[in-house]
């Protein structure tokens, strides 16, 4: 009798292990490259065909104030891995540099929970040896994506799906190579899964961009890479409809940074900061189409996810979880946002925070310009801008581009001006915000150990041409931001 006893307890606990492990959800991160916020049809932009997408907004949950910690690629890819501002990294504050050994990945803690894991498409994340986390697997499975005919890192997504294990959750990092520059997205390009492609008459020139041929051509370019980007989103999202995933599966889309043109990839500005961002769920968003305006932090995904998947936080997270707004999508998470820009091509150092509709910018490198990363200083965009310049024919929001020195403090109400081109800082009416603003952001260095090293990083490229002028990288790496304070040893997150 005692053993039938034991038996039934065992079977009792194996039925309810197994419905634990099927109540997880299935966890789908899809990461544009170099796109900005307001470039897909949801988020307003008419000519931006983006139905896919969309379609996961209108039965999901659209963020209309989403901010990343980074524009700039592997800082931003890093972060949202980690759950840390690139400063608390390590190395990886700058760009293609790795992560502190000693830091978990999320995905490491999804794998050992029992989840199956896989990296798609573009990586650009890796830790430095010797570390505790050094040697961790994060990916069962690490893939470029790529076959002949389609080098934009989502070839094998739909596969990836279809032949996972069948007995486990799944994690999926599903990370495009669109929209970066060079365009392989036209040589590729395929009518029949993408449609036509984009016509340069019909796309939206940023008031900051040269409103010419070459520049609408250049713009057409990279919104075909959007389209494709989306397509493949379509493609995943039908395959697991067809298996009926899609309900328990959590999806997110969003950009590792803004798009490769000037003034929008490296900047604070929204432009290259903020971050389309749209959730689905079914059966957690209890809201479908809402959107939220609660500030959200791209270090919040990692504590999101970990939460829904019931998997316990490590202490390295600095985010917050949003899982409360997929409940009630008025939920507010935090009352700040905070943003840091560090070398990528160009010596910088720059710290943003957003508060109550504020954008308060500091540039700690006031003498150079902001041109944006050296891909885009080599595009026909940013020569247009170039010629202008010359002609002494620019507006005021272009001149931005070169302008040198720039003012130390910036201050937008970003809400009323969403290109942030008057900057108020000076503004007596504003003082006190800017104050009270200028006082958070102190706090947030003093507290998550930030710092402005003496030898920063120095120049690779030329800011004119974008041709590259070092190619050593002891001939321009310097001590990056927070290192000299041991910022990797450090959780605190600093205001929320």
């Amino acid at each position: 009798m005692r053993k039938l006893t034991a038996l039934g307890f065992v079977i009792v606990c194996f039925i309810a292990a197994a419905a634990r492990a099927g109540d997880q959800p299935n966890v789908i991160l899809f990461i544009a490259d170099d796109v900005s916020w307001n470039d897909y049809g949801c988020y307003g932009n008419e000519a931006a065909r983006t139905p896919n997408i969309d379609r996961l907004a209108k039965n999901g949950l659209r963020f209309t104030e989403a901010y990343l910690t980074a524009s700039s690629c592997s800082p931003s890819r890093s972060s949202i891995v980690t759950g840390r501002y690139p400063h608390n990294n390590g190395k990886a504050a700058e760009l293609h540099l790795a992560i502190d050994g000693n830091l978990p990945w999320f995905p490491t803690l999804l794998r050992d929970a029992g989840y199956y894991t896989a990296i798609v498409g573009k990586h650009h994340m890796k830790s430095t040896p010797g570390g505790k986390h050094s040697q961790d697997k994060p990916f069962d499975l690490v893939d470029g994506g790529n076959v002949p005919g389609n080098r934009g890192g989502h070839a094998k997504w739909v596969r990836t799906l279809q032949e996972r294990p069948r007995d486990k959750p799944f994690f999926f990092w599903f990370a495009a190579y669109d929209a970066h520059r060079g365009w392989d997205g036209d040589k590729d390009w395929n009518t029949d899964k993408y449609g036509p492609m984009h016509k340069p008459e019909a796309v939206v020139v940023p008031p900051f961009l040269s409103d010419d041929p070459g520049t609408r051509e250049d713009l057409a370019s990279y919104y075909n890479e959007v389209t494709r980007f989306d397509h493949y989103i379509g493609a995943v999202v039908t395959a697991l409809e067809e298996e009926k995933l899609l309900d328990n599966t959590l999806i997110f889309v969003l950009a590792d940074n803004g798009r490769p043109f000037p003034r929008a990839k490296t900047r604070l500005h929204d432009s290259g900061m903020q971050t389309a961002l749209v959730a689905h769920w079914p059966e957690a968003i209890r809201s479908p189409g809402a959107t939220p305006k609660g500030l959200v932090s791209a270090i919040d995904l990692a504590p999101t996810i970990l939460e829904v998947a019931g998997v316990k936080q490590p202490e390295t997270f600095q985010g917050v979880s949003m899982k409360p707004i997929f409940a009630n999508s008025s939920a507010k998470i935090r009352n700040y946002a905070f943003a840091e820009h560090n070398w990528h091509d160009y010596e910088a150092h720059g710290r943003s925070i957003r508060a109550d509709g504020f954008l308060y910018l500091r540039n700690n490198r006031p003498y150079q310009a902001w041109q944006g990363p050296a891909d885009s200083v080599r595009s026909v965009s940013h020569q247009q801008l170039l010629a202008l310049r010359d002609a002494k024919k620019l507006s005021l929001a272009q001149a931005d581009v070169f302008l040198a020195p720039r003012p130390v403090e910036e201050l937008y109400q970003y809400r009323k001006d969403p290109h942030q081109l008057t900057n108020v800082a000076a503004d007596p009416k504003f003082a006190d915000v800017k104050k009270q603003l200028k006082s958070l952001l102190d706090l947030w260095v003093e507290e998550t150990g930030d710092s402005i090293p003496k030898d920063l990083s120095q120049d690779s490229f030329d800011r004119e041409t974008g041709d590259r002028i070092r190619r050593q990288e002891s001939d321009y790496r310097g001590t990056t931001p927070g290192e000299d304070r041991g910022a990797t040893r450090i959780n605190a997150s600093g205001p929320q």
